[in-house]
């Protein structure tokens, strides 16, 4: 008798990750050891095969990503593949460094190593929710450079996905932000999210059939936070008014909304360099001719070129910046966040800190 459907369909997604690392890993060029002695390349010529990648396994003691450590666990040996973990400490609540070693604890348990606690700061930037995510995800990229990991396995689930697609709704910071996660993303396509075509409660299954614990983060259920007011009101309203399937909707809006939105970039980036002038200045006349979407998605490089943090550059920003393009009175300059200012000088439009 096989496993639960629910273990089958977390251990099937994991499986899938683990042999596209596989085949990125066994592309790579391989290292072809030193020689200094003529005599020894008789000896030996052959490159020296890769050794076996490393995977963390990003764990907060949730059901989501406890599922997908015993996931990876249950998967890599089978592969080859060499299995760790992490778990953050944000220490925004009483006893959160005794609950981080539980959680490394349950790691080793599951056969996880190496696997380590790491604890953070958070700050203010962008909001409470944002601030921990930036903190979060700084010591993922520190903890996976230092154990040299191929990849951060992260348990965002369907349900994560719909309401990430209704935050960038609310916010209304268009076809990019309507995307939502990315099944690959980071630098060199560090993080993975197997799971963003199961639901939450696949994962929560997984973890009771296979009496694994759970912690259930009291800040998922508390209405100060933006997503999980969404999660425990927003959603549900939704479902009661258009019915079920709701979340699988928005789920398919983000897969379709991130095709389109990397063809827009693509097309972007290949029109940038023709509208600007030989001392690299953008040409307003050139920008006013090229499409909407094009044109501002070319004005938002601009300034997250010229310092503005992505994160709290909105659609707004770029909407008053694309107004020195399109509507044309002789207005001031715009201010953008991180201090950056763009102003239309003499048919230019230069967009710098200042």
């Amino acid at each position: 008798m096989g496993p639960h459907p629910a273990v089958a369909a977390i251990r099937l997604a994991v499986r899938r990750v683990l042999h596209d690392l596989l085949t990125e890993h066994h592309r790579a060029p391989a290292a072809v050891p030193h020689e200094p002695a003529p005599s020894s390349m008789l000896r030996s010529t052959k490159a020296v095969p890769p050794s076996p990648p490393l995977v963390l396994v990003a764990c907060s003691g949730g059901a989501d990503s406890m599922a997908l450590a015993s996931a990876l666990a249950f998967e890599s040996p089978k592969l080859g593949i060499r299995a760790g973990g992490v778990t953050v400490d944000h220490g925004l609540q009483p006893g959160s460094d005794a609950r981080a070693e539980e959680v490394v604890q349950r790691m080793r348990e599951l056969g996880l190593d190496p696997v380590d606690s790491v604890a953070v700061t958070v700050g203010r930037a962008g909001g409470p929710e944002a601030a921990a995510r930036d903190a979060r995800y700084a010591a993922l990229d520190t903890a996976a450079e230092r154990h040299g990991a191929a990849a951060v396995l992260l348990g965002h689930t369907r349900d994560d996905q719909a309401e990430t697609v209704l935050l960038g709704l609310a916010r209304g910071s268009g076809i990019r932000s309507l995307s939502g996660m990315a099944a690959v993303s980071g630098a060199g396509g560090r993080y993975r999210r197997p799971f963003l075509e199961l639901d939450r409660q696949t994962a929560r299954k997984a973890c009771m059939v296979q009496s694994l614990p759970v912690w259930d983060d009291p800040h998922n259920a508390d209405p100060a936070y933006t997503r999980s007011r969404l999660r425990h009101e927003g959603l549900p309203a939704l479902e009661k008014a258009l019915g079920k399937g709701v979340v699988e909707a928005l789920a398919r809006t983000a897969r379709l909304s991130r095709d389109d939105a990397d063809a827009l970039d693509s097309w972007a980036g290949q029109a940038e360099a023709t509208v600007r002038d030989a001392a690299g200045l953008l040409e307003c006349a050139k920008l006013y001719a090229l499409p909407p979407a094009v044109r501002r998605r070319i004005l938002r490089r601009a300034a997250i070129a010229a310092g503005a943090p992505a994160g709290s550059l909105f659609a707004r920003h770029i909407e008053e910046v694309d107004r020195l393009i399109t509507g044309w009175r002789g207005q001031g300059a715009i201010n953008l966040p991180g201090k950056v200012v763009a102003r239309r000088q003499g048919g230019r439009l230069v967009i710098r800190q200042g």
